[in-house]
């Protein structure tokens, strides 16, 4: 008995209704993108009922899905990857993690630099790409690195690999996690990149640094009843490492599918959850609807790989943990509702409907797997299915 978790990185479908409170209304991460390019095709998606949960041009819904479909709410109070990712585990975050949207304190900075030896470049709000073709000569000549943050509730550090290397980068991220940590941040990500000045490149190398859930979560409960639990890129991490019997390291959305599927060949009870990053990180920050689009219809075509591998025991789910409209105005994730797509080889296609948060999939996940020990958010639509 197996459950296959797969976050879409930033696939929404929708504005939330209090989207506007958050400066995305109107945003629509999925209908925009098809909008932009003159339609998607997702034929394996659609036969699942993507189209039957919201309007995609050239995904239109079919008569009879094959997998249960519908979308939830963001229950908690952000729009980012932790909260997400958490939600869906069955631990909404109720308090908003604190951001520094005009750069970290003097106090913050001030104690990080002495904890690595030398000073920073930036310390402001800016896309990671912008940044390293901004600050990346200066770094280079000085060997101090680049920090900075988003909307979201995160310290980023990047480096070039030829001056800082990978170790000593994932160490000052450590440092800069025992500090920010008592400031209310979630999470410190380590950025490498390589290349010349004008043709700067970021590397596989990312590593996340985040804050352990306050409960216990869907995966806590699934390994403390014996199953076998895996996260796939960087699902481990967001979880503060907690949790997962393994992990699966991969980047990017064709090696982290590749890896999926390897581990559906050698994992025969238990959950894999893994997070499809490049939607949200190179095509919804930069704001690239066409590369959004191309990402997309590029998984489409692994999707019957993965039914393929299905067997009757086994349940397959789709999802996303926030929205990241390429279309909307700034770099910043958009408060949006998420698919959902629930398959396994005896249900019947049915609508699950609106849900009014992510938790219900993982209460749904224990449900399959017959917990004793489920979370306390959320309610099970496999009945439903």
């Amino acid at each position: 008995m197996r459950a296959t978790l797969i976050v879409l990185d930033s696939v929404g479908v929708g504005a939330m209704p209090d989207a506007a409170e958050w400066g995305d209304a109107g945003a629509d991460t999925l209908g925009h993108v098809a909008q932009a390019v003159g339609g998607l095709e997702l034929p394996h998606l659609q036969r699942l009922g993507l189209g039957n949960i919201h309007e995609i041009l050239g995904v239109p819904p079919v008569d009879q899905p094959a997998a249960g479909f519908g979308k939830a709410a963001i229950f908690s109070a952000g729009k980012d990857t932790i909260s997400g990712h958490w939600e869906m585990a069955g631990v909404p975050v109720t308090e908003p993690f604190k951001t520094f949207p005009d750069g970290f304190p003097p106090i913050i900075i001030d104690t990080f630099c002495k904890m690595i030896g030398r000073g920073v470049l930036g310390n402001k709000a800016a896309s990671g790409t912008v940044i390293i073709e901004e600050l990346g000569p200066e770094h280079i000549a000085t060997g101090e690195p680049i920090v900075y943050t988003s909307s979201d509730s995160v310290f980023q550090i990047a480096a070039h690999e030829d001056v800082v290397d990978v170790d000593t980068l994932y160490d000052w991220c450590e440092d800069a996690f025992r500090v920010v940590t008592q400031w209310g941040v979630a999470r410190v990500i380590a950025r490498p990149f390589v290349g010349e000045p004008g043709a700067f490149v970021r590397t596989g190398n990312r590593q996340d640094f985040a804050v352990r859930p306050p409960d216990r979560t869907l995966v806590d409960m699934l390994r403390a009843a014996g199953w076998q639990t895996t996260g796939v890129g960087k699902v481990k991490s967001i979880f503060g490492d907690r949790g997962f019997s393994d992990s699966v390291k991969a980047s990017g959305n064709a090696d982290i599918t590749r890896a999926v599927l390897d581990q559906l060949d050698v994992q025969h009870k238990g959950l894999i959850f893994a997070n499809l990053v490049d939607f949200d990180m190179l095509f919804g920050h930069r704001r690239n609807p066409q590369g959004y689009a191309e990402a997309l219809m590029e998984f489409d075509r692994r999707v019957p790989l993965l039914m393929e591998r299905m067997g009757r025991r086994d349940l397959l789910l789709f999802t996303a943990d926030h929205g990241c409209d390429p279309t909307h105005p700034g770099t910043d994730h958009t408060r949006e509702y998420v698919p959902i797509l629930a398959w396994h080889r005896d249900g019947n296609g049915r609508a699950i409907g609106t849900r009014s948060t992510m938790a219900d999939i993982g209460a749904s996940i224990a449900d399959w797997f017959e917990l004793d020990e489920r979370p306390a958010v959320g309610t099970s639509f496999l009945r439903q299915l």
